[in-house]
């Protein structure tokens, strides 16, 4: 755990003075009112930000790296692969977006798919265990478990 400790300009009078307390009974912040008296208290705690995201994908890749010895090629190529499709599907959306009637009924494709999809797989307890079991069985074909 890290902590920090601030304190500006400490106050010289304490007269009114209002003070914030968390649990540990330690001031958070003590105003001694006055323009110039005031004392601030910071305590930051550490944590482990593992669980993120990106930070999981940043080290997956690391660990396809350094296991690859002679795939790196092929991994670099990868990589600019997945920024040149990225790239051109934005391109490609943004020109479907300027013509003028494909974006609403492509939305209102999509909202009714999307009424379909909750009837169909959300609104029912069944439907939501067959969908729970369609995608244990995905997850499944796609890793080999």
């Amino acid at each position: 755990m890290a902590s920090l400790t601030a304190s500006l300009l400490p106050p010289l009078l304490l007269q009114n003075r209002k003070t914030l307390y968390r649990s540990s009974q330690k001031p958070l912040i003590s105003y001694a009112g006055g323009r110039q008296n005031y004392a601030v208290v910071v305590k930051a705690s550490g944590y482990s930000s593992e669980s993120s995201t990106a930070l999981s994908i940043v080290k997956s890749v690391q660990n396809v790296w350094d296991k690859s010895d002679e795939d790196k090629v092929g991994l670099i190529g990868l990589g600019f692969a997945a920024i040149v499709a990225l790239w051109t599907s934005t391109n490609v959306i943004s020109a479907v977006d300027k013509l003028p009637i494909i974006p609403v009924v492509l939305e209102i494709i999509g909202i009714l798919f999307s009424a379909w999809f909750v009837y169909r797989y959300l609104l029912f307890k069944p439907d939501r265990e067959e969908l729970y079991q369609i995608i244990n069985k995905t997850i499944s074909q796609v890793f080999g478990l």
